[in-house]
């Protein structure tokens, strides 16, 4: 099963990122996770064409033939990173390929509630008619005080948050199994 991860910030350092690479790691037997940075991604401009951008115009297509998507978003002010807005309003613009794709959301944040209201601002971005994704429901990696979560190459270490992220990924593959029914 191929999935799409997108990596939700344009910072050279980024837990979401480490989160993303650890999940393409331990979930390999299950899936194909293939990752994505935005960081070179132009800022949305209604007045642009998509087809003036391959990159975005790749990512479209990647979007559209995957099985899901991971986003993994840091939150920064209560919210989710503009860039990372900023590609949802490309990918529902001109075209849109998250529509009736299943989504599963995570996030990794120095503090200690993880990325809960970036995951809040995602969900009700991600339900509107332009995008029309399905969130996974029910199922939130709150990753916070990620500073102690990883080793230095890039393991998560605390147990609990292993198991979570587990069960939340199984949750995801039977969601997008119930989905294509």
């Amino acid at each position: 099963m191929k999935l799409m991860a997108i990596v939700g910030t344009n910072a050279d350092f980024s837990y979401n990122r480490i989160l993303l690479h650890y999940m393409q790691h331990i979930f390999k037997p299950q899936a194909e996770i293939q990752i994505q940075e935005i960081k070179d991604f132009p800022p949305f401009c209604e007045d642009d064409a998509l087809n003036n951008h391959p990159d975005l115009q790749q990512l479209q297509q990647d979007i559209a033939t995957s099985a899901g998507v991971i986003l993994s978003s840091p939150e920064y002010d209560h919210a989710i990173p503009a860039c990372l807005k900023s590609v949802l309003e490309w990918m529902s613009y001109e075209v849109h390929p998250f529509r009736g794709k299943p989504v599963m959301i995570v996030g990794a944040s120095y503090g200690p509630q993880g990325s809960a209201r970036a995951q809040l601002q995602l969900r009700q971005i991600l339900a509107c008619p332009e995008i029309d994704a399905y969130a996974l429901p029910g199922n939130e990696f709150l990753l916070g005080h990620v500073v102690q979560m990883f080793d230095q190459k890039g393991n998560l270490t605390n147990h609990t948050q292993q198991q979570t992220l587990q069960n939340c990924f199984a949750d995801f593959l039977d969601y997008i199994h119930s989905l294509a029914r």
